[in-house]
């Protein structure tokens, strides 16, 4: 979700979201105060709605997902059969680029484990400087956004640059700021039609309101992004607290209008508006696979008016209530399929099955108050994040993985420092040694698998005497004419991705630089 800014004057960082090809949204957390009354247990409940009603919506709901269930059935069936006849397993094995999908697993680790810093980009150039009107534009910052694509990478600076680059030559592509005063704010590529979508801000209207636009690839190859490009959702008004939210596993956009009070959803494919909710009463809106959650304003109440929609054509599917226990803040309200996730402060988590009702609790010993949440659709799973610390969890609420080797360099996770492959199976980071006390140079990328918790490499770490005996061609130097070690790309690390299609890592830092880590 891509947050408008705030008014005139306002210095705070709006929140980024994951532009990663695969990577799902990372779901933040909301506290709201409730006022103190007599304590209960918590409950569905469809107060108000008629008993013919409620079981219309619940069976509504229940068909819904069971007819994603037989699609994502029906799929893996077809996979399986397919996969027995012994001719197409062996032309699978021979034409697809996933081949042997045992021989991948087995072989994860070996694709990881060779590779070292080949390149070295800067989002910072001291000649065009002249180009840009507004002076924080021509100041080296650090890298929060990398986006790979058909054979390019796009960073982004913390100041607003945002540059591509080309892996064929190496070379500098362009620079995406069109204008002298736009200050980029974040990307999304979009593999639909295979364009980059950029979100930015203007001087000319006081950095109040973001400005969408989408530039082919093509264009940006050719070095003219000026020449492709169109604006997007000219018509909407995306001024603080709106937003405009880009949905790749729906293949849906969502934006936010805060002085009408409407949301409209768009298909990703064409930008055609595809129906509007407006609803005053509305206070958050969540999107997962499918569905839409529509939570409404519950300050002051002992309940969270809920609301469930159809992604596709926003009809409604359930309406209920959820009861809150009185007293207590609300940590989070999330949805993923018919699983809603409550969780109140010191209170245990509560996971409700939406179509039968039934609640499972898990103790607030067990579950702590994450950080942030990232839903892995695939194997119906959910990431957790607490103090640079990943656990992986089911919606039975048990705990499926603990991490071996897999301590977050920053606790403050974000979806712009940690990637999630498209199978779902590995988690890429910038990592911390486990043991106490190690230094910074220490710090490496440890790519972990998410169903074993186990260690599959990790670049940056003794790398040193295999980089001293590589041949003198092929090691990246600085302009200065020095070696470029591992060890010093891994030096303060800010954004991370991985191009599976090229089977790169591409780490940016502090000083605005980009590390290319291949084969």
């Amino acid at each position: 979700m891509f947050a408008s800014p705030g008014g005139a004057g306002t210095s705070s960082e709006t929140p980024r979201a994951s532009s990663s090809i695969g990577s799902p949204n990372i779901m933040t957390r909301r506290v709201t105060p409730l006022r103190s009354c007599k304590r209960r247990r918590p409950s569905l409940s469809q107060e108000g709605v008629s008993d013919c009603e409620h079981d219309h919506q619940g069976e509504g709901l229940r068909l819904h997902f069971e007819k994603r269930k037989k699609q994502k059935k029906w799929l893996c069936e077809r996979e399986r059969a397919l996969c027995a006849n012994s001719l197409h397993k062996i032309l699978r094995r021979e034409l697809s680029n996933a081949g042997n999908r045992g021989f991948v697993k087995r072989a994860s680790s070996e694709k990881f484990k060779r590779m070292r810093v080949q390149q070295m980009f800067n989002t910072y150039d001291a000649r065009e400087n002249r180009r840009w009107k507004l002076s924080f534009l021509r100041k080296r910052s650090r890298v929060v956004e990398i986006v790979g694509a058909k054979g390019m990478i796009f960073a982004l600076a913390h100041s607003g640059v945002c540059a591509a680059f080309c892996r064929e030559t190496n070379k500098r592509l362009c620079y995406l700021n069109i204008q002298d005063d736009e200050v980029v704010r974040s990307l999304f590529y979009n593999k639909n039609n295979e364009t980059l979508i950029t979100v930015s801000v203007y001087a000319t209207d006081n950095y109040s309101s973001l400005k969408c636009r989408s530039t082919p690839l093509e264009f940006i190859r050719r070095g003219k992004p000026q020449e492709g490009g169109m604006a997007l959702f000219e018509e909407e008004s995306l001024q603080w607290p709106g937003f405009v939210e880009f949905d790749d596993v729906n293949g849906k956009v969502l934006t936010y209008n805060t002085h009408k009070h409407v949301y409209k959803v768009f298909d990703l494919k064409n930008y055609e508006l595809l129906y509007d909710i407006s609803d005053a009463a509305v206070s958050e809106l969540k999107v997962s696979p499918g569905i839409l959650l529509l939570i409404h304003d519950y300050e002051g109440k002992d309940h969270v008016p809920l609301k469930i929609l159809s992604v596709e054509d926003g009809n409604v599917l359930k309406e209920f209530k959820h009861d809150l226990l009185p007293g207590r803040t609300v940590d989070f309200v999330e949805q993923f399929d018919e699983k809603l996730l409550v969780k109140q402060e010191k209170e245990n988590l509560r996971i409700a099955d939406v179509c039968t009702g039934t609640c499972i609790e898990v103790a607030n010993t067990q579950f702590m108050n994450p950080n942030a949440f990232i839903f892995l659709y695939e194997n119906h799973l959910f990431l957790t994040f607490r103090d640079s610390q990943v656990q992986v969890w089911n919606f039975k609420g048990e705990l499926v993985t603990s991490f071996e080797d897999h301590l977050l360099w920053h606790p403050n996770c974000n979806t712009n420092n940690i990637f999630i492959t498209q199978e779902q199976d590995l988690i890429v980071s910038y990592c911390k040694p486990n043991a106490e006390g190690s230094e910074k140079s220490a710090a490496s990328i440890n790519v972990s698998s998410i169903l074993t918790g186990k260690c599959q490499a990790k670049l940056g770490q003794g790398q040193g005497d295999e980089e001293e005996e590589m041949d003198a061609s092929l090691v990246l130097r600085s302009p200065g004419g020095n070696r470029v070690s591992g060890d010093a790309a891994l030096g303060d690390v800010t954004a991370l991705f991985y191009n599976e299609e090229r089977n790169e890592i591409y780490t940016g830092n502090a000083s605005g630089r980009v590390y290319v880590w291949a084969n």
